[in-house]
């Protein structure tokens, strides 16, 4: 049973993985570039980065 405080970790976590998914989405394939990153690895990035 999911008690509020991880009910809301929950939530913030996925907050976290789809502002940073919108973020980076944004960004041109240059600059994902130049911080190390391909397109196709947004959502594992947004992911490790909303777990911390």
């Amino acid at each position: 049973m999911l008690t509020v405080d991880r009910l809301a970790k929950r939530l913030r976590n996925w907050t976290r993985y789809r502002t940073t998914v919108r973020e980076l989405s944004q960004l041109t394939d240059r600059d994902l570039s130049d911080l190390g990153i391909n397109r196709s690895e947004i959502r594992f990035v947004a992911k490790k980065h909303a777990r911390g």
